[in-house]
């Protein structure tokens, strides 16, 4: 609890429950990438009376305070995830949704070099690779109709 306290104290935020608990979302989730309804479900699953403008409101704060990253990821649904100070791409599933995190250095150099090229340095960059799955029973594929169902 108290790495969680501090973590929002530290961003300039304070440590209020709607906050402590989203963030405690965040931290404990198996899945890395969120929307704010995900998080309105998970709540609701704990019997927490915290409504869905209290949680987008609070990932937009979060979001403003460096804690969390927005994604959209080709769609009109933002998604987030913690904010680290380590760099990944995603690789996105056109079929299901499925979202692969990944680093490769050959990928990074080639950017680097690119940039370099053209009289850039790279500050900050974002990737994000969209492709079907190839995967015949791809185990994401029915997770995400069930998720869709419940909505």
């Amino acid at each position: 609890m108290n790495d969680k306290l501090s973590e929002i104290r530290s961003s300039g935020l304070k440590a209020t429950t709607p906050r402590l608990k989203i963030l405690e979302i965040f931290q404990h989730s198996e899945v890395r990438h969120l929307s704010a309804e995900d998080v309105y479900r998970l709540l609701l699953a704990e019997h927490s009376d915290i409504g869905l403008a209290t949680v987008y409101r609070v990932l937009t704060q979060f979001e403003q305070a460096g804690l969390l990253t927005r994604h959209h990821f080709g769609s009109t649904t933002a998604v987030y995830e913690l904010h680290d100070d380590e760099h990944h791409d995603h690789l996105i599933c056109l079929d299901c949704g499925h979202v692969e995190e990944f680093v490769d250095e050959e990928i990074e150099r080639r950017q680097r070099a690119v940039a370099k090229a053209r009289g850039f340095v790279i500050a900050d960059h974002a990737l994000s690779l969209f492709a079907h799955c190839k995967t015949p029973n791809c185990p994401h594929r029915a997770e995400a109709e069930a998720a869709q169902r419940e909505r």
